[in-house]
């Protein structure tokens, strides 16, 4: 086998090229672990504000709260079931989006706001208080999500703005839930915000916990053959999935197909680079076959170069992909029609696909120059 020293001075040697098609392979798997961890923040806020153990209520027909209407007096009945946790027991709650004004004046959009009981909050382990405290039950107090705390005029600590026209909330806290989509939603108490819009007698979802997810089957059977109403029962996790379906797969399929036509672009830079080291190194190569390396062990060596090189260029592109960590951005929810906000998202994973990713490309973008290097014959090339 062709020594490593031998490639590793190569690759040396030539800094220019070698800095140019690592730079290209970076940008490449930039683009690929951004999409990556892209994905994974839409996961992370539109799916995860879903329990397993949870099961979220909806009148039949009705695809999200939003469209959803329940009675009052239904409540009691969905908590009576054996499988119904008794220690957090079930929650009734409405749901509104509104248009409010962007901070920076770039215009208005959506923001959703959550009407929720006294044990709203309790009811769901992962909403931490960040700043300020919770809202006092049956007051105007509401506390608003951190993605979106002073995105929008009045939707900030200490500030206030109206629900309805002269039908003010007071901000007194903001929120974080695991970044999950509640980040983007403000919260109020449920009677307060009833009373405003004049639904006191309905609420949007109910939202039960079951002693187990084992109990969900039986649940849903008793509520959805109930013929005094006419509900359906979903799992918690599984309606924020399809909740996010649409949007997810937009901006997915999106980032995805930018990465793709990079890295045909990154390969086919490779593959002239390679085959330009070949056409160079020609002498080279004839002199490797004189002293006895195979073209088995020439291809090998080209291979490892590629390979070396395109894994360099990932290492670089994973490193710097690290940063948009540090971004987010606000996007459209389109079952909610409000806005949420986005945060790209690292994993492990993120970082052992790119590598992956990088190392494919060079494979793919080396294998043809590496066969060709190893074809060349010792005395042609002695002659050229």
């Amino acid at each position: 086998m062709v020594p490593v020293q031998y490639n590793l001075r190569s690759l040396f040697v030539r800094k220019v090229t070698t800095f140019a098609t690592a730079f290209g392979i970076a940008l490449v798997v930039f683009v690929f672990a951004a999409a990556l961890m892209l994905g994974e923040g839409i996961n992370r806020a539109l799916a995860t504000a879903g329990r397993p153990d949870n099961v979220i209520i909806m009148r039949k027909g009705s695809d999200a709260e939003l469209a959803s209407a329940i009675q009052n007096d239904y409540i009691g009945l969905f908590r009576g079931p054996s499988q119904v946790s008794q220690a957090a027991g079930v929650i009734g709650e409405i749901v509104i989006v509104i248009t409010a004004e962007r901070s920076d004046g770039s215009g208005v959009s959506n923001v959703l706001v959550r009407g929720t009981p006294p044990d709203g909050i309790a009811f769901r382990p992962e909403i931490k208080i960040t700043s300020g405290r919770a809202p006092k039950p049956g007051t105007n107090e509401v506390i608003v999500g951190k993605a979106i705390a002073g995105r929008f005029k009045g939707i900030a600590m200490n500030d206030g703005f109206e629900l309805r026209r002269n039908r003010p909330l007071q901000v007194v806290g903001e929120f974080s839930s695991d970044g999950s989509s509640y980040e983007s939603e403000v919260w109020g108490d449920l009677d307060v915000i009833r009373r405003s819009l004049g639904r006191e007698a309905v609420v949007s979802s109910v939202r039960a916990r079951l002693n187990s997810p084992a109990d969900f089957d039986a649940y849903r059977s008793l509520i959805e053959n109930d013929k005094r109403f006419s509900m359906k029962v979903q799992r918690e996790a599984d309606y924020y999935e399809k909740q996010s379906q649409q949007t997810s797969g937009f901006l997915k399929g999106m980032g995805l197909a930018v990465a793709i036509l990079f890295s045909l672009a990154a390969m086919l830079g490779a593959a002239i680079t390679m085959n330009g080291a070949v056409a160079h190194r020609s002498r080279e190569i004839g002199t490797l076959r004189a002293l006895g390396f195979s073209r088995f062990s020439i291809l090998t060596s080209f291979l490892f170069e590629a390979i070396t090189l395109s894994v360099i260029g990932g290492i670089v592109g994973t490193v710097f992909v690290m940063l948009l960590s540090l971004v987010s951005f606000p996007v459209m929810n389109f079952q909610t029609f409000s806005e949420i906000v986005i945060s790209f998202h690292a994993t492990p994973a993120v970082f052992v696909k790119s590598l992956i990713f990088s190392g494919v490309m060079g494979l793919i973008g080396g294998l043809f120059p590496a066969i060709r290097a190893s074809r060349v014959s010792p005395i042609e090339a002695m002659r050229a």
